[in-house]
């Protein structure tokens, strides 16, 4: 812009005919190498790095750390599987970076946004275990098996092995299922640190994992479960309607409160009941109800 400060190289100098010839691109690209070098210097690997997303490639994004450029691998953009970095980030975007590899020599900066985020593989070593029923999605068939992702953690895959669709024997994967089926598994392998997942398909009816599944049922049901009201939230709730205005009475009627002062306890009727029982009692002894009537009612 008109006013603006820039940098330049003077390229050419020709004094007899009063010409003078600068470039901002070299000024630039010397300014930018200078900065490198101080930059793959003082880099260490495993910091953090603010930068911006400069350009995306088939094979990964470059980003700008401040006059140096890094390298994010597409295997480094996230864990998730995606096809393109476009799905990931954009050109401008402003990023936060882990160094994962600097080498001096080539002058290369290997960058990684994945590393940041949480290992899917630590969840699935804490909220799932062997003989768990999941849902999965088929993304591969092969002569050995089929490949499928876990349904809510599509950054896992696992391994469905020719010999675990039927009890009977099946030629090809491709006989059972087809790319796309979101399919009932069970999980008959499980190994964390080599990042491995072995599902099976005739197990998910096996009576040898009857009792995990109702255990896993019953504690599913219980975690979705309202919480049973206390008397503390009842107390709260008519705290807040007297706060908020509500007639006393209104009030009352939620604890069926009785207002004591609209009849005070009598002992004089107290007194007539006793009197009125010891005359019935009386009655009874005077022979109202004799044997002989007793008698006369059993044979009736």
């Amino acid at each position: 812009m008109i006013g603006d400060s820039i940098m330049v190289k003077v390229v050419e100098v020709d004094r007899p005919r009063n010409r003078l010839i600068l470039s901002e691109r070299a000024a630039t690209r010397e300014w930018r190498a200078k900065q490198k070098e101080a930059l793959l210097d003082e880099l260490q690997v495993g910091e953090k790095r603010t930068g911006r997303v400069i350009s995306l490639t088939d094979f990964g994004v470059f980003v700008d750390l401040g006059g140096a450029d890094g390298l994010v691998h597409m295997s480094e953009l996230t864990w998730r599987p995606v096809n393109h970095p476009k799905e990931v980030v954009k050109v401008g975007q402003k990023v936060t970076v882990q160094v994962i590899s600097v080498d001096r020599e080539r002058r290369r900066i290997g960058l990684s946004l994945k590393q940041l985020e949480e290992d899917p593989w630590d969840r699935i070593a804490r909220e799932y275990q062997v003989g768990q029923l999941v849902q999965g999605t088929v993304t591969k068939l092969t002569k050995f098996g089929a490949f499928a992702r876990l349904v809510g953690a599509e950054e896992i895959e696992g391994l469905i092995h020719i010999s675990e669709f039927a009890d009977t024997r099946v030629a090809h994967p491709r006989d059972v299922v087809a790319v796309g089926d979101v399919v009932t598994l069970r999980i008959i392998k499980l190994d964390p640190n080599q990042r491995r997942m072995g599902l099976s398909i005739k197990e998910v009816d096996s009576a040898r994992y009857a009792d995990l599944d109702w255990k896993l049922q019953q504690e599913a049901v219980y975690q979705n479960e309202p919480a049973a009201p206390t008397i503390g939230d009842s107390v709260g709730y008519v705290a807040e309607d007297v706060a908020e205005g509500d007639a006393a009475d209104d009030v009352a009627d939620k604890f069926e409160i009785v207002d004591e002062s609209e009849g005070e306890y009598d002992y004089e009727d107290e007194a007539s009941d006793e009197d009125t029982d010891e005359a019935s009692d009386e009655d009874t002894e005077d022979g109202d109800f004799d044997d002989d009537d007793e008698d006369d009612f059993d044979e009736s």
